[in-house]
């Protein structure tokens, strides 16, 4: 009763709105975006490449890799994402990472967690894919780090993006993995922490959206010539490839954030 009262007094007084659709809140202390919007999340279903997670047109189409993957293997064991990069899930990220709705980080978490548990199972840390110092400074926050905050693991800020360009989103697919090649280097911590023991053996690898790959390979590189025996990939959102649309399932009811 006392929370009812209290999402009656924010709607009247506050008037908050879904950070997704635009429509008025009935449960705004609950989340900054609504329950419709949560449940109209789109997840991957099977075929998907066992290695990245992308989307594949049927089993019998090269197998269990897509083609990427079969051109070259990745240096990260598994990819994994939450939900597709599209609709609803979309516009959350945007609330999240240019509005600077932090507060999505932890219903964005929950969902991560649950679509990735066989990936996060037996894992010793988390890495948050690094901002450059000056894209930090403007954005006031790295959204990957506070994704990596609500998995439930060592957060180990291992890498750092040494070299300022424009923004993955920015560019075509055929210059994402050059834009990036040299970008990262390992950070102060993990020097500090390679001269003293060995880096953690199996890390998580986190960023909010997974498009080539090309950021995830780069890292992955860094961590793997650094000592990590093995990086998985772990990201709230996958923009498929390819002109052909995936086979989708609706987000479960039962795991949506707020509930």
């Amino acid at each position: 009763m006392f929370a009812n009262a209290t999402n009656a007094l924010v709607r009247v007084f506050l008037a908050p709105l879904c950070a997704a659709c635009g429509k008025s809140l009935a449960r705004p202390l609950a989340s900054p975006v609504c329950e419709s919007c949560w449940l109209s999340v789109r997840r991957l279903a099977p075929p998907c490449c066992v290695r990245c997670g992308d989307a594949l047109p049927s089993w019998r189409t090269g197998g269990p890799l897509c083609a990427r993957c079969r051109r070259r293997t990745p240096r990260f064991v598994i990819a994994r994402s939450a939900g597709v990069y599209e609709g609803s899930l979309r516009t959350i990220l945007h609330a999240f990472k240019y509005e600077g709705r932090r507060l999505l980080a932890a219903p964005l978490g929950r969902l991560m967690r649950d679509a990735g548990s066989d990936v996060l199972a037996g894992a010793d840390a988390v890495v948050p894919v690094p901002l450059h110092p000056i894209r930090a400074w403007q954005r006031g926050f790295n959204q990957a780090d506070d994704l990596a905050c609500q998995l439930g693991l060592p957060v180990w800020r291992a890498l750092r993006r040494c070299r300022h360009g424009p923004p993955q989103a920015a560019l075509p697919a055929a210059r994402r993995h050059a834009n990036v090649r040299t970008a990262y280097a390992p950070s102060w911590r993990f020097r500090y922490r390679s001269t003293r023991a060995r880096p953690p053996s199996i890390v998580i690898l986190v960023d909010d959206v997974m498009t080539t790959g090309a950021t995830v390979e780069a890292c992955s590189r860094v961590l793997m010539e650094g000592g990590v025996r093995s990086v998985r990939v772990l990201t709230v959102a996958r923009a498929v490839a390819g002109p052909r649309s995936p086979p989708l399932r609706p987000l479960d009811p039962s795991s949506v954030p707020h509930r």
